[in-house]
């Protein structure tokens, strides 16, 4: 607490005192940050703040103050013209308050901050993460999708500045997104260490910008050697005898009616203009007056208590409050930081209130808190929350009103309404696609591997004998992808060639995985969402996830959507990843390219979707792990080799089938489907297969790192050498449709598992890579012919004039 309610006492002295923790600066250093400790890996301290608002209960017009005289300064360093072209930019949850004020000192400048809330339709503009925070994520959710693209001055704003590694995250990814010439970082303090306070400029420097500093107060913080462990002990040693905070009788609770004008933003989650700043002063006066009047008579000492990130608008009606009401309003907000409460005039937080997360968090149920609300006195509390947190844990008999009920006479409930941004283009469909389907309820891959933006059609019959489906498809009877063939049950043989070809080529995958992931990092976004093409890019999707986690610490989205040639990728899938995405981080991923068909079919698909739904961004460049046909830029090699997830067809794909599009399962406002083949755990090889190869990680850092280098200075131009092979072959070989032409080892599998098979090309002089095709096409009775000029491996030939009963030279069925 501050020095009036902790009797004259620092509210840091009782953490300096046993962990030599210290604070040198300003003189007023010691009456802004008091000092406590919290359950945290990454930094035990916390620098408790109080006059931001949060975790100690302070005149809402000393909070607002303080804010808006920094927005102030701001301007004045800034001068009007540039404020007027400036966006200020406030960090979730802290500071989502303080940001706000410190734009409304500024005056002329729109305001946003960032979130971990997800909102269904809002498309996410950025994104960044926080070192040292509970909770890390942070999302940008405009609803004008161009707040953050001008040119002008750009002012961020937090509680602390500390290490500076928030702050460069942020400039850093909004800045290869929207490059600007100058930059503001404001905080009610400056804790810099002498080590990291070069940082700044020399960042500026690389990045060719200005970057100012304003701050109200600066200092260091001391920290002896050792002091994290030491810290995390005084934690446990004092969590395990912390008595919650004792409760009187409950008190009664009453709900009001602010009367919130419609349409206008609970604060700056989607933005909040200087017009928005207009309607809300002009609004303020009419529901203070309101909470004035729900106030029992004799109330005395009255706190106003936010909501996590909502805390700008309960600031603002507790200011409004104090200046009409015939009572002490202080303000402070609930928040999901984990804190330490010993009851000591020396230590910032005296009590602690938990309770559970009402708001349906993105990332699931958790504890709550309020700091020093219980035993400081309060006659009434009126707790402000948005609509959505207004659920029945808010009112459930351990939760946030029963809580406050508990110690204090009396508690109010005023309910802003949460903002929802119109969506810029409204389709004709549902508003609301289903989520991703996940393992282990479909596909054998773990949750969090992968979600797969497919409708489960393992309920239906779709197998065809190959025979067929392959009749029905040449006659153009029925599309290729309104039917799957029979799963190919591989034999005992086959199976060890497979395990024989893993051993033999992990390393090379775990090179070429390493290679394109590095590639997609640095030329396409720090943060991808990876959305690999149903099914033989989804194992390659996988592996390079657990790439980026292994390298970089980085837990990547992703997911798999289906695309169908001649029909398109499934536009729902595009819509539901606009909406929880943005299309620029978007990367698609497939395994390998043969004659880059697949290529030309997502980039017209792309095209096709952008005119006609009005969403743009996403980027149709395909990467893969091997582009042996020079079809894409993005690859991690273009060696046509053997890569094992090719020669089995679901049993390596987490047991999911081809993607289905028929007009009587699919509907216009359906994912495509696939089935689910649980009753081939048995011979499943999906995990196997990803485990096998990502355990090869460590061998091939360096030549990975070497490999990449090389990769980003070439010129990787796509020369579709492999289109004109196959248009040569088609001709030579007189069957005159490329469709029928399968370049490379994976498509030439496809040809023999999946397909009805005419011969097979092989390179002479072709090794191991070919044993398994060598074998199925013995299986098949299918004819290998070696031919010497031939830019791939091999080449697969569907038979060209296919009718029941013919599959081979010979004309004659074979059953596998």
């Amino acid at each position: 607490m501050n020095k009036a309610v902790n009797n004259g006492a620092w509210s840091g002295s009782w953490v300096a005192e046993r962990l030599g923790v210290g604070l040198t600066g300003d003189d007023t250093l010691t009456g802004l940050l008091g000092l406590a400790l919290r359950r945290n890996p990454k930094r035990a301290h916390l620098l408790v703040s109080n006059v931001l608002g949060k975790h100690v209960p302070q005149s809402p017009g000393v909070v607002y103050g303080h804010g808006f005289a920094l927005g102030r300064r701001v301007r004045e360093l800034l001068g009007d013209e540039e404020a007027a072209r400036a966006v200020v930019l406030g960090y979730a949850e802290t500071a989502t308050g303080l940001g706000h004020s410190v734009a409304d000192g500024l005056g002329l400048a729109p305001y946003l901050h960032s979130t971990r809330r997800p909102v269904a339709g809002v498309a996410r503009a950025g994104g960044f993460e926080e070192s040292h925070s509970h909770a890390t994520s942070h999302l940008l959710l405009p609803e004008d999708p161009a707040l953050l693209a001008g040119d002008g001055p750009l002012v961020l704003v937090d509680d602390e500045f500390s290490t500076g590694n928030t702050v460069l995250n942020t400039i850093r990814d909004l800045h290869e997104r929207y490059p600007r010439g100058r930059y503001v970082v404001v905080a009610l303090v400056d804790m810099r260490s002498p080590a990291d306070a070069g940082r700044l400029a020399a960042f500026a420097r690389e990045i060719g910008a200005r970057v100012d500093l304003v701050a109200a107060a600066s200092g260091t913080v001391r920290l002896p050697e050792g002091v994290l462990e030491k810290g995390q002990e005084l934690v446990a040693r004092h969590e395990s005898r912390e008595a919650p905070a004792a409760g009187a009788e409950d008190g009664r609770i009453t709900r009001v009616d602010l009367h919130w004008p419609r349409a206008l933003p609970d604060g700056g989650r989607h933005g909040f203009t200087p017009a928005h700043r207009a309607r809300l002063e002009g609004a303020l006066p009419a529901m203070a007056a309101r909470l004035a009047e729900a106030i029992p008579a004799g109330a005395r000492r009255v706190l106003v208590l936010g909501f996590e990130e909502l805390m700008y608008a309960p600031l603002r009606l507790a200011r409004e409050l104090e200046q009409v009401a015939n009572v002490e309003v202080r303000y402070s907000t609930t928040t999901r930081s984990p804190v330490l409460a010993v009851d000591d005039p020396g230590y910032a937080i005296r009590t602690r209130l938990v309770f559970p997360a009402h708001d349906d968090p993105a990332d699931g149920p958790g504890e709550r808190y309020a700091y020093n609300v219980a035993g400081a006195g309060f006659d009434a509390v009126v707790a402000v929350v948005d609509s959505a947190a207004d659920t029945p844990r808010l009112h459930a008999p351990d939760g946030l009103l029963a809580q406050l009920a508990a110690h204090t006479p009396h508690v109010l409930l005023a309910v802003v309404p949460s903002y929802v941004p119109e969506p810029l283009y409204v389709p004709e469909r549902p508003a609301m696609l289903p989520e991703p389907l996940r393992g282990p309820a479909f596909s054998s891959y773990a949750p969090d591997e992968v979600g797969w933006l497919l409708q489960d059609l393992s309920d239906v019959t779709l197998e065809a004998p190959t025979e067929e489906r392959e009749e029905a498809i040449q006659s153009g009877g029925a599309h290729y992808a309104e039917s799957l063939p029979v799963e190919y049950q591989p034999s005992e043989q086959y199976q060890e060639l497979f395990h024989a070809a893993l051993e033999a080529s992990a390393e090379r995958i775990a090179r070429a995985v390493g290679v394109v992931t590095e590639a997609v990092i640095a030329e396409r976004s720090p943060r991808p969402v990876l959305v690999s093409l149903a099914r033989a890019g989804t194992p390659v999707g996988v592996l390079m996830r657990r790439w980026a986690r292994f390298r970089h610490g980085l837990d990547l989205p992703h997911y798999a959507v289906s695309i169908v040639r001649g029909r398109g990728i499934d536009a729902n899938a595009l819509r539901w990843l606009a909406a929880h995405h943005d299309p620029r981080d978007v990367v698609f991923v497939d395994g390998w390219t043969g004659k880059g068909a697949i290529t030309r079919e997502l980039a017209d698909a792309i095209e096709e979707f952008e005119a006609g739904d009005g969403i743009t961004g996403f980027d149709p460049e395909i990467a893969v792990l091997a582009d042996p046909g020079s079809c894409v830029r993005t690859y991690g090699t273009r060696e046509d080799f053997l890569i094992p997830s090719a020669c089995l067809n679901s049993t390596v794909s987490g047991l999911i089938s081809r993607t289905v599009l028929r007009a009587d399962l699919v509907g216009p406002n359906d994912f495509h489907g696939a089935k689910f083949y649980r009753e081939l755990a048995g011979v499943d090889v999906s995990v196997a297969f990803l485990d096998a190869v990502a355990a090869r990680f460590p061998e091939v850092g360096d030549t990975v790192d070497t490999a990449v280098k090389e990769l980003l200075a070439a010129d990787r131009t796509p020369t579709w050498e492999g289109w004109a092979a196959v248009e040569r072959i088609s001709k030579e070989y007189g069957i005159n449709d490329v469709n029928l032409v399968k370049p490379g080892v994976g498509e030439t599998t496809r040809v023999l598992l999946r397909r009805v098979p005419w011969k097979i090309l092989a390179r002479a002089g072709a090794g191991p890579d070919l044993e398994h095709v060598r074998l199925l096409a013995e299986q098949r009775g299918v004819p290998v012919e070696e031919v010497g000029e031939l830019p791939y491996t091999c080449v697969g030939l569907i038979h060209p004039r296919y009718t029941r009963g013919a599959t081979g030279a010979d004309g004659k069925a074979v059953t596998v």
